[in-house]
């Protein structure tokens, strides 16, 4: 579909009216229609979405709801990999392109659904060889690259858990995850590569596990030359690879059987890891992936999302190749070597739907026009959004300069938790700069007060989900009291966390977290994990840290912090304490600022207010502070 020109601006109510063609050609054409569907018979409706894809045996129910347990698919049995992989070679699709990779040195590595599931064959015999058995959980700590991506698949092919680290955390970080899930086997890589610097993974790797001995066997990808050499209790991924058969029967999953952990940060301690089952979870993503980005064969989808985050897993790997589209991944960082690297893809590729982060489009907007200009961005046709809420003005921009005001945006909602899109504005549908837009078909949410009573339409209140949804978290890792808060805070509901406001046309705005997540350039930081970074140092008595509001990241992370008696505050031990959280969390995760204090905010019982501090920072009212200690 040609779409049609620049429309101009928003009409009088505030919408932008889609080209009316773009409906028509959709897989879910009437919303309204869908939606009410939905309400009529809510198990009917997702019995509809599983049915189109692939089953060892069918369930004997579609939903068991315990509240606020659920079982989904009850009694089936399935396994992801057969419909992201085998259903297409025998559907035809054999010879199209699953996986297009493309490097920061312009190298590309193409392969098609045959050659993908041949390597993920090879490679799912190569685990089985050293013992790798369903149900044993293997921590992922890679560069975004094919072989990333393999690794995931390989591992659900034969049941094992993967969990998924994002290769930009530090040691400390790294090794807290791969004890929590008891993971007996690691796969990395030597080396990644980021505006073009080397980043030494398997170093970061070696250092995790001096505190993880519970890891038998480390997988490596060796990418440098010359190959860096191997210790007894290493193996080499080329050479697993080569010496794996090329067919590997999937294992017959349950359908409540764990997919994967995802570890997402803590507002209050630990990263919580998410278990996220088989059955589930491949109808929610299939579903979200093929009707939110509409998804036909034609298409080339790039979601810039690390697999190390739950947006790649879901909308980089299994929902759009369950969907059986071709997917683009890279290693590039957006302004290198200039700020027109990914416009550069766009065009080099022919990427017909774009999913990033609103951090990304801010950053692109200092940047200015002249950049996507020099570019042809004609094949675009869908745009994305995700991970914070995407403010109206860089809607603007994203419609206007990256999308020729004609291509319709996806703003999206949802969370590692939920597993799947939750909100946004579907294909066709009149969009709102600055509203995700309305739940989707298979969604139930509402904005409520603590009580869980509905606020008036234009109030701000809780984001809740009053019902059960396939791709939703089962529990949190070894601590279901975890998972039961997320349904208890408010009752009746899950709490999501975060403030929102829902009109009376039903779209809603998410304002950001009500608690103390930050979320920075898309990533969640929890102030747990840098504050017990902070107070690694031995000048440091006590630390907290918050997120203040910035115009291109979203957020950045400031740290309050108490020295102990005798210290004196100076640059050198900023540095030396944004050095200290760089290495043992993430980059993404250094404070901008560190303020030397003599006191924090605290409840009686000790906690630390940091909703006061942030209040402060910003010049508001801290609201109701009667609790804190004199």
């Amino acid at each position: 579909m040609e779409p049609s020109p620049d429309t101009g601006s928003a009409d009088p109510a505030g919408y932008y009216r889609p080209d009316p063609r773009y409906r028509q050609e959709a897989w879910l054409k009437d919303y309204s229609a869908a939606y009410e569907s939905f309400l009529a018979d809510r198990e009917a409706f997702w019995e509809g979405v599983a049915g189109e894809l692939d089953w060892y045996a069918r369930w004997d129910a579609v939903c068991k709801w315990d509240y606020p347990n659920a079982r989904w698919f009850v009694g089936a049995k399935a396994n992801i990999t057969v419909n992201c992989l085998d259903r297409h070679l025998a559907g035809g699709r054999a010879d199209k392109t699953a996986l297009l990779w493309r490097g920061e040195g312009g190298e590309e590595r193409r392969f098609t659904y045959r050659e993908l599931a041949t390597a993920v064959n090879r490679f799912a015999n190569g685990l089985k060889s050293l013992g790798v058995q369903k149900g044993d959980r293997i921590c992922i700590y890679m560069p975004l690259v094919p072989e990333q991506i393999v690794a995931m698949l390989a591992c659900a092919r034969i049941g094992a858990v993967h969990s998924v680290v994002f290769g930009g955390f530090g040691s400390a970080a790294l090794g807290t995850r791969i004890r929590d899930a008891d993971a007996t086997l690691v796969i990395t890589a030597d080396i990644g590569l980021r505006r073009g610097k080397v980043i030494p993974l398997k170093e970061i790797v070696d250092e995790a596990l001096q505190s993880a001995p519970g890891v038998e066997r480390t997988i490596v990808l060796r990418r440098a030359d010359p190959p860096m050499s191997l210790s007894p209790r290493e193996v080499d991924f080329g050479s697993l690879m080569e010496a794996g058969g090329a067919d590997c029967p999937p294992e017959v999953m349950d359908a409540e059987d764990p997919l994967f952990i995802l570890y997402t940060s803590g507002t209050t301690g630990a990263p919580k890891g998410i278990v996220h089952t088989c059955g589930g979870y491949m109808v929610g993503t299939y579903y979200t992936a093929k009707t939110v980005f509409d998804i036909k064969d034609r298409d080339l989808l790039w979601c810039t999302a690390d697999p190390g985050w739950i947006t790649g897993h879901s909308y980089v790997v299994y929902g759009p190749l369950a969907a059986g589209a071709s997917v683009l991944i890279t290693e590039t960082t957006p302004d290198y070597p200039d700020p027109g690297a990914w416009w550069k893809i766009v065009q080099d590729c022919g990427v017909t739907i774009f999913y990033t982060a609103p951090t990304a489009i801010r950053m692109f907007m200092r940047f200015g026009e002249k950049w996507p200009e020099q570019y042809d961005l004609g094949s675009l046709r869908i745009l994305g959004s995700v991970g914070e809420p995407l403010n109206p003005e860089a809607f603007e921009w994203y419609y206007h300069v990256i999308g020729g005001g004609c291509c319709p945006i996806v703003d999206t909602w949802w969370q590692t938790e939920t597993g799947m899109i939750m909100i946004t504005t579907m294909i066709g549908e009149p969009m709102r700069p600055g509203y995700a837009g309305r739940p989707i078909p298979g969604v139930e949410a509402a904005v409520v007060d603590r009580e869980g009573r509905p606020v008036p339409p234009g109030k701000s209140g809780f984001l809740v989900i009053t019902g059960p949804w396939p791709a939703m978290l089962r529990t949190v890792y070894r601590n279901d009291e975890r998972y039961r808060e997320y349904w208890h805070t408010i009752p009746d509901c899950y709490t999501t966390g975060d403030l929102a406001v829902q009109e009376e046309d039903g779209y809603i705005m998410v304002l950001g977290r009500g608690d103390d997540l930050i979320i920075v350039s898309g990533h969640n930081i929890g102030t747990a994990e840098v504050e017990s970074a902070l107070v690694a140092h031995e000048a440091v008595a006590e630390a907290a840290a918050i997120g203040k509001p910035d115009p291109i990241r979203g957020n950045t992370v400031k740290a309050f912090v108490i020295l102990i008696e005798g210290q004196t505050p100076d640059e050198r031990l900023t540095r030396d304490l944004q050095a200290l959280v760089r290495r043992m969390v993430s980059p993404v995760a250094v404070p901008s600022e560190i303020e030397y204090v003599d006191a924090l905010p605290k409840t009686r019982s000790g906690k630390i207010v940091r909703r006061v501090l942030k209040a402060r920072e910003l010049g508001i009212d801290p609201g109701d502070i009667s609790t804190l200690e004199v």
